[in-house]
Parts: C-alpha cells; sequence; structure tokens
C-alpha cells in the first residue's frame, strides 16, 4: 500500500512538472503568435485547453490560491458576458460582435491555470521577445511587397497597439541583466509601429517610454527624465527630417485632415473620428440606457443624410465600430456600457496596483507592474479604437489579465516566485 502511494506522489509529482513546462510552453506561444503568425490566439489557446482537462484537478485546487482576485475577475467575465446577452436578445440581433465579449471568461481562467501549473515568467517575457522580432519581419515583408501600411494578419491599428502590449511585457517583465535584447525588441516594436502607420499608438508609446525610465533604478530621476527626453526630441527630429519616415508616420495626411476638417470636410481619417464621436454623443443622448446595441454602431450613423442615402457607399458609413472606447460603449449599451468600461479598465488597474504593492518588489516591474502598464496602454489606445470590438485585441486583454495577475499571486512573498535579481 505504501508503495503504491509513493508511487502515485512520484507520478503525480512528474506530471505536474510536465504540465508546468507544458504552460511555460503556452506562455511562450500567447506573445509570439499573437499577430505574428495567422493562428493568433490558439496555439496558447490549445495549450491552455490540454493543460486543463489533464490536470483538472489541479485546477481545481488552484481555487484557494486565487482567492478574491480569482472570484473578482469571474464576475467581471459574467458581468461582461450577460451584457452582451442582453443586448442581443433586446435588439434581437444576431450573435456577432458580442462574441468577442465572450473572451473575457478567459480572464478567471488564465488566473487558476497559472496559479495550479506556475509557467514561467521568462517564458513569457521571451515569447514577447520573439513575437516582436518575428512580427517586424512580417511588417516588413509587406511593405516591400508594396503594401501602403503593415497589416501582418489583422488590420494596421491593432498590429500597432498588440505590438506596443508586448513591448510593455518586454520591459516590466525583464530577467537580470538582458537590457541589451530589450533595447533590440524596443526598436523592432518601434519598427512594427512606424511601418502599421498607425498614429493612435503613440501616447501610450510615449507613456511606456516614461514609465520604462523611472522604473530604471541607476542614475538619478532627473538623469533618467533627460535621456527619455532627448531620446523624443531625436526620434521626432527625425521623423520630420528624413521624408520617408514622415510619410510612414502620416503626419503630412494628418495636416491634410485637419485642414479639410476646418473647411467642414469630414471624410477623412481624423475627420470621420471626430465625426463618430459626434454621433456617438447623439445617441447616448437619445438612448442613454440601451443604446443601439452591441456591434451595431453603424446603426447609429444613420442619422447621418450621407448615411440614410439608399446604397450609401461611403466608408465612413460602415467601419462597424465608434473608433472610441468611450463612444463605443455609451453608444451602443448606454449608461450601463459606460458603467462596465469603467469596471473591465478600473477593477484589472485596482488589482494589478495592489498585487505590485505587496510584491516585495524594490522598484516598479514585475508582472503586477507589467499589467499595470497593460491596462494603461488599452485605455489610450482606447482613444483612436474600439478594443474590444476585434478578437486578437480582446483576446489580449483578457488572457494578459488573468496570466498576470496569476504570476503575480504566486510571485508574491511566502511561495515560489520567479527570480527577478535587481537592476
Amino acid at each position: 500500500m505504501a508503495r503504491n502511494l509513493t508511487y502515485t506522489g512520484a507520478a503525480g509529482l512528474e506530471r505536474n512538472d510536465a504540465l508546468g513546462m507544458l504552460a511555460s510552453v503556452g506562455l511562450f506561444l500567447l506573445p509570439a503568435a499573437m499577430v505574428s503568425t495567422p493562428y493568433n490566439v490558439l496555439p496558447f489557446a490549445v495549450v491552455l485547453l490540454v493543460t486543463s482537462v489533464v490536470g483538472v484537478s489541479s485546477l481545481w485546487r488552484a481555487r484557494e490560491r486565487a482567492g478574491t482576485f480569482g472570484y473578482l475577475l469571474l464576475a467581471l467575465a459574467v458581468a461582461v458576458l450577460v451584457s452582451a446577452v442582453v443586448s442581443t436578445w433586446h435588439f434581437e440581433s444576431a450573435f456577432r460582435d458580442e462574441g468577442y465579449r465572450t473572451r473575457f471568461l478567459a480572464m478567471p481562467w488564465a488566473l487558476l491555470w497559472v496559479c495550479a501549473f506556475r509557467p514561467r515568467l521568462e517564458a513569457l517575457w521571451w515569447g514577447a521577445l520573439a513575437g516582436l522580432f518575428a512580427t517586424l519581419a512580417v511588417a516588413g515583408y509587406q511593405v516591400v511587397q508594396g503594401w501602403p501600411r503593415a497589416q501582418a494578419w489583422t488590420n494596421s491599428i491593432v498590429l500597432a497597439d498588440v505590438s506596443l502590449v508586448f513591448m510593455a511585457l518586454l520591459v516590466f517583465c525583464r530577467p537580470p541583466g538582458r537590457w541589451g535584447w530589450i533595447a533590440l525588441g524596443m526598436a523592432a516594436g518601434g519598427g512594427v509601429i512606424l511601418l502599421s502607420g498607425s498614429r493612435g499608438a503613440w501616447p501610450a508609446l510615449l507613456a511606456l517610454l516614461l514609465a520604462m525610465a523611472l522604473s530604471i533604478r541607476r542614475g538619478s530621476g532627473r538623469v533618467r527624465l533627460g535621456a527619455l527626453a532627448g531620446l523624443v526630441v531625436v526620434a521626432a527630429a527625425l521623423v520630420l527630417a528624413v521624408p520617408q519616415l514622415r510619410e510612414r508616420t502620416r503626419l503630412s495626411e494628418l495636416h491634410e485632415d485637419v485642414q479639410r476638417i476646418e473647411v467642414g470636410d469630414v471624410d477623412s481619417s481624423a475627420g470621420a473620428r471626430l465625426e463618430r464621436l459626434q454621433v456617438a454623443w447623439d445617441t447616448f443622448l437619445e438612448r442613454p440606457w440601451a443604446g443601439v446595441g452591441i456591434g451595431h454602431f453603424d446603426t447609429a450613423m444613420q442619422r447621418l443624410p450621407d448615411c440614410r442615402k439608399p446604397g450609401a457607399v461611403e466608408e465612413r458609413c460602415h467601419l462597424g465600430h465608434a473608433h472610441n472606447d468611450i463612444a463605443e460603449w455609451a453608444a451602443t449599451q448606454g449608461i450601463p456600457g459606460l458603467l462596465l468600461l469603467l469596471c473591465v479598465y478600473g477593477l484589472p488597474l485596482w488589482m494589478f496596483i495592489h498585487l505590485h504593492r505587496r510584491s516585495g518588489e524594490g522598484g516598479f516591474r514585475g508582472p503586477a507592474a507589467a499589467g499595470v502598464m497593460v491596462v494603461v496602454a488599452y485605455v489610450l489606445c482606447g482613444v483612436t479604437q474600439s478594443m474590444f470590438a476585434h478578437q486578437i485585441t480582446a483576446s489580449t486583454y483578457a488572457t494578459l489579465v488573468g496570466v498576470l495577475a496569476g504570476l503575480s499571486l504566486v510571485a508574491t512573498p511566502g511561495r515560489h516566485r520567479p527570480h527577478l535579481a535587481q537592476d
């Protein structure tokens, strides 16, 4: 009997070790394959599902380790899903963009998964680095082939926004002594954003650079901020001085858009965004409690004369969403949508700040710090994009919130934690 127990215990340990190694592979694949391959989140999802089925008992026991945070993320995921179902039922519409809200169920699942199998934090970091290099190769190939803007297997805006999120992982999940690789990865990510021609990622990129400068524990704060300011000035001077860079960043196009807006022409990138903000505001005032339904912002656009014409072909009438998080959730779900969006960003932000404070980290680094910057990046990118109207951005946010929360929990003092030496 004792021999059987010993054998069973050893077999269980070996299985847990194997599942942990497989989980680390999945954690690597999450950023490595998200936008650099046409498979997006599928490789990670397969690993997540297989390990969860095989190690279901470990997953169940991880509830205690996840604690209150697991229940909070579960409640948030259920609230988002219920709101989507109610909107679909109320407007008797097909389950289209509402389906993207099911990705939020990955938050509590990924949290339990990390607590159960303890994948290595370094795997996520290496995956982000590999993903940025691979994405740059794809983006460069597309531009060389004559594409006006790199898109990979999504669209240009999503490509830039997700690449920026992976840059945040690269900086704040860093192992010790890897600043050379981090610099190369940041350069690769910057190259992807440049080749995508997306301007919406710039504010979040600046916030990331500022947080990175403040998180480094070498030199005084003034020296680090001065170095950052110098880097920004040099980059801006290069963009303005080199015509090819100015064209890639679409600065000339932005100037033309502003001129067209001044004469009342909104049929441009910037003009269409301003127009959609006005449409969203008018729709919110008209339907403050229900909106027009998730995934049906084009219905709100029908209030414009150009979009009411039979067979209207104007592109701005059929973009599918508001290109702004607040406008999107307000126009499609009303006041409940705005409150829910506040929870979608506010709850994980509070959670990561709390986890970072109890992490014992001497500076702003580690998985909780990365989680804070992921939320900040999404909030800033959400000014010019509806972040949850696309499968990739919705999946990335939901999965990373769960993964980083789990990594933060298993890294707290008194528990096994990934090694993070001081800079």
